[in-house]
């Protein structure tokens, strides 16, 4: 099993969580997006023709769509029910994988270009209306979703492959500049996530790669 993936990005972070998280050893072929390797990447290309990472490669199948690669891992592991089978509860978990890629993504992602990677990349100073655009949304999502939490542990009761799309998002709050502490069923809920070793080993992997681009970056 292959996955190319810039360890630093929400949807490839949740990703490497899941693959953490089910004890799975891919081998990963890191394209850092900051510096647009994925852009110049034939291989990539010919695999998926969104040009977008993450892309799972494992016997024969090739996998773009980061929900779509979470749902196969899962499918892999079946004993740890991280998709669920059963109608009523598969449905409760899609219902956040779609709701991820429609509203939440969206929100933190204008956000985050304008804070955190405009300034990574020396790509200008951020846009006050694309922020603004971008923070008044995440408050409208983080609201649903606190409310959504609350009496429960996880997002659709158990954890499942939801938890990890979602957080892959959240996990960027801090270097969007995003707060939390208005919404404690959420804020308790990344907590739970945060502790899970897989978590841990994908914040760390991200870290890593920010930290060398970074480093490798030339003076401003």
């Amino acid at each position: 099993m292959k996955i190319y993936d810039c360890a630093s990005s929400p949807n490839s972070r949740k990703v490497r969580a899941l693959a953490y998280e089910l004890d799975l050893a891919p081998s990963y072929v890191s394209l850092n997006v900051f510096r647009g390797e994925h852009k110049r990447s034939p291989e990539l290309a010919a695999m998926n023709p969104n040009g977008k990472l993450p892309v799972l490669a494992h016997e024969g199948l090739v996998l773009w769509e980061s929900n779509a690669i979470l749902n196969y891992l899962a499918a892999l592991r079946p004993e740890r029910d991280l998709t669920p089978t059963a109608p009523r509860r598969r449905a409760e978990v899609e219902r956040w994988l779609f709701w991820q890629t429609a509203h939440l993504g969206p929100a933190v992602t204008k956000v985050a270009v304008e804070r955190f990677m405009k300034k990574l990349t020396g790509r200008g100073a951020p846009d006050p209306a694309a922020v603004d655009a971008g923070v008044a949304e995440f408050a409208v999502y983080s609201a649903v979703l606190d409310k959504a939490l609350e009496g429960r542990e996880y997002v659709a009761g158990a954890l499942s492959v939801a938890d990890f799309a979602l957080w892959g998002y959240y996990a960027l709050r801090g270097v969007a500049g995003l707060e939390v502490s208005a919404y404690p069923h959420l804020g308790a809920w990344l907590t739970r996530i945060e502790e899970r070793s897989s978590v841990k080993a994908a914040v760390a992997d991200a870290q890593r790669l920010i930290e060398q681009t970074r480093a490798a970056a030339p003076p401003s």
